[in-house]
């Protein structure tokens, strides 16, 4: 059984950051072994946008290597915790959502946490933090906020950071990691898993389980995967971000699009090669650098989608960047033959959200109109039938004109 055991740990620890503590989890996983007994691994995710991109996956895909051994997913729907706002790597208080925002926002979690996730009732078990946290009476909430010190609040980096600088913390932001240790406390959970941002929050979560007289859970974090810029994390506020309903055209471009230097967080955190064939992928004396990201992103479409729409993908990307030629499902937009800005134009072809946006494309050069760079987003287009419209590599719209 030890040696087992030591074989989990190994798979369980790739990708990771730290373990607290891997003693701890060898010994719960003995434990489960010999029991039969599903170990209960928790993960929290707070509905603040409607959608998953490849960096909430890490942590999806580590949970997922519990369930493929056996142990039970619970995944918590952070309703309640949502209203206030994970003050984590922030350095002003977050607004608080309004339960319309945040009812929409969760329903599409559970379809998109499901294309990692394992979602038959004997590994998944999908709970809404508001059915304890909304009923926990001031006596509940006194006895929950006694086993915590202001002073271990301030051990999280931003709150020293903000109180040094005096600017406002909110009390309420206080209770947010409380309540996430609470929910650990309502699900009796035995392992919880979060990004490195989510470190104290989880540690807290130990602290409450043992004042509540629960043996504390084990605590894994996982890396912050680098957005597509290559220097922020991946965020769709900052649109450096790959979803993973995503179209499969566009998963494939965009992870092309990452410099050879990413390849090998990506290959660790999003896919399931082995760490000596990591090694080989990104080493240029070995593998060309295009062949291998190639791989990476044909492996992950085919994560999202299948096999046949990530060769699809692949040589439709190959036809239009490295043979120049048209892509074969460029979407029609119909338009009146009334002359138009470019500006005005790329809004109407919904190649641009807004102006601003349209703007800064031209001026990076990157729009082009019937095959002609454009300068000016202001010139005058008069539409035409089968114009295409194109920004960058990966954007097109032909136009259908219909007479005003």
């Amino acid at each position: 059984m030890a040696e087992e055991i030591a074989k989990q740990i190994r798979l369980l620890k790739r990708g990771t950051v730290k373990i607290f503590s891997e003693a701890e989890l060898a010994e719960k996983l003995t434990e489960a072994a010999k029991t039969s007994r599903q170990l209960r691994i928790k993960l929290g995710l707070d509905p603040t946008s409607a959608d998953i991109h490849l960096g909430h996956t890490v942590v999806l895909r580590k949970m997922r290597q519990f369930q493929d051994l056996a142990h039970k997913a619970v995944l918590i729907i952070g309703d309640y915790t949502a209203r206030i706002g994970d003050p984590s790597g922030q350095d002003t208080t977050r607004p608080m959502l309004s339960p319309q925002q945040i009812e929409q926002n969760a329903k599409t979690y559970f379809e998109q946490a499901g294309k990692i996730l394992d979602t038959s009732q004997e590994k998944l078990e999908i709970r809404y933090n508001s059915e304890w946290l909304s009923e926990l009476k001031l006596a509940d909430l006194i006895k929950l906020t006694s086993s915590m010190t202001v002073a271990r609040m301030l051990e999280r980096d931003t709150f020293e950071l903000r109180y040094k600088d005096g600017d406002a913390i909110g009390i309420h932001e206080f209770l947010y990691p409380l309540m996430q240790g609470y929910d650990s406390v309502m699900v009796k959970s035995d392992v919880e898993l979060g990004g490195t941002d989510q470190t104290f929050n989880n540690l807290v979560g130990r602290d409450i389980q043992r004042a509540y007289g629960q043996s504390p859970q084990i605590v894994i974090t996982t890396p912050i995967l680098v957005g597509l810029d290559g220097k922020e994390k991946m965020s769709k506020s900052k649109g450096n971000y790959i979803g993973v309903t995503d179209e499969p055209g566009d998963m494939f471009g965009k992870v092309m699009s990452i410099s050879d230097e990413m390849m090998e967080n990506y290959f660790t955190l999003l896919t399931d090669q082995p760490a000596d064939k990591i090694a080989e992928l990104v080493n240029p004396d070995k593998t060309h650098q295009k062949e291998a990201k190639v791989l990476l992103g044909k492996t992950i479409v085919s994560q999202f989608y299948n096999e046949a729409a990530a060769d699809t993908a692949a040589a439709e990307f190959d036809k239009v960047f490295a043979q120049g030629r048209l892509p074969d499902d460029i979407p029609d937009v119909v338009i009146v033959d009334t002359p138009v800005s470019v500006k005005q134009l790329l809004l109407s072809c919904k190649l641009v959200e807004t102006g601003g946006e349209a703007k800064r494309m031209v001026a990076q050069g990157a729009v082009t109109v019937a095959g002609n760079k454009v300068n000016d987003p202001n010139a005058r287009i008069t539409p035409a039938d089968g114009m295409v419209i194109q920004i960058g590599k990966r954007r097109f719209a032909k136009l259908i004109v219909k007479k005003k």
